[in-house]
Order: structure tokens, then C-alpha cells, then sequence
């Protein structure tokens, strides 16, 4: 079977429809209040979305009690919310994750694929150091929002 292979280009707007194509946010928010409101949010763009999912940072995370729709936890195409309470086993999880991430290491990794009409594999390459520098970003958002007192909703 011939397999075409598709490069994820984020500058390339037919990649963009594509619904391999994930982006996502993390927002800081009170569970408490009585209307629903965003204090600041953080954007997870499809290259580190992806990263974090192949480095399995979203997997060591579900070692922490998500509150999700799905009942999933913290997963793909869903919403999770984790309680200030837990966002310093949080910071210590991600920090922990980012260590073992060889930043000399660029990778291509496989997104999904189809066979029809027509075999095709989504690939992405992974740019560790840009995926070490967002996590040094997210960690920064985690620490401010236990410092608010706020909780954090991942929207995935």
C-alpha cells in the first residue's frame, strides 16, 4: 500500500480544517463563583498540544484528581478542571515531565492516519526546546493562579 505522508504546517490553512489539527487553552478560573469567568488564560498552540501528549505530560498529570465531563480527567477533545488545592503536585508533575525531555532531540511524530479514499499519516515534527519553553511558560501560569487562589480549566 502506498501511504502519502502529510508534514503538519501550522502556516498552512488546509492543515488548520484538518480535525487532526488540535489546539487548546488552560484558563484560570474559581470554581466557586457563581457565573462562569475567565481571569487569564494561557493558549496551547497545535504544535505544543501535540507535545504534550507525545512527551506524556498529559498522561502524568491524570495522576491528579481532574474533574471532567466525560469523567475521562484530563484528556483529548474534552474540558478538565483541577482545584487549587492540587496546583502545586501540578507544578511538580509538569516540572518533572520537562526534565526528561531531551531538548536536543527534535522528533516527527505520528498525529493519526486513514486509509480512505486514500492512505494517509499526519505526522508533526516536535521542537523540544519550543515545547520546554511553553512549559516553562505554563509552570509560571500555574504557580500565579495558586498564588490568586484560582482553579484551572483545561480545554483540550
Amino acid at each position: 500500500m502506498n501511504v502519502h505522508h502529510i508534514l503538519i504546517d501550522d502556516l498552512n490553512p488546509e492543515h488548520r480544517e484538518l480535525s487532526i489539527y488540535r489546539t487548546g487553552s488552560v484558563n484560570r478560573i474559581r470554581l466557586q463563583d457563581s457565573i462562569y469567568k475567565v481571569y487569564a488564560s494561557l493558549e496551547i498552540d497545535a504544535h505544543n498540544y501535540a507535545a504534550l501528549f507525545h512527551y506524556r505530560i498529559i498522561e502524568a498529570c491524570n495522576a491528579l484528581p481532574f474533574i471532567s465531563q466525560t469523567g475521562n480527567g484530563l484528556d483529548s477533545w474534552d474540558e478538565a478542571f483541577l482545584h487549587n488545592s492540587r496546583l502545586n503536585e501540578l507544578t511538580t508533575l509538569i516540572a518533572d515531565a520537562s526534565a526528561t525531555i531531551d531538548r536536543q532531540k527534535n522528533e516527527t511524530i505520528l498525529l493519526g492516519w486513514h486509509d480512505q479514499p486514500v492512505a494517509v499519516a499526519y505526522l508533526r515534527s516536535i521542537d523540544p526546546a519550543r515545547t520546554v519553553a511553553f512549559l516553562e511558560r505554563l509552570l509560571l501560569f500555574i504557580q500565579e493562579s495558586e498564588r490568586e487562589g484560582c482553579d484551572l480549566e483545561f480545554i483540550l
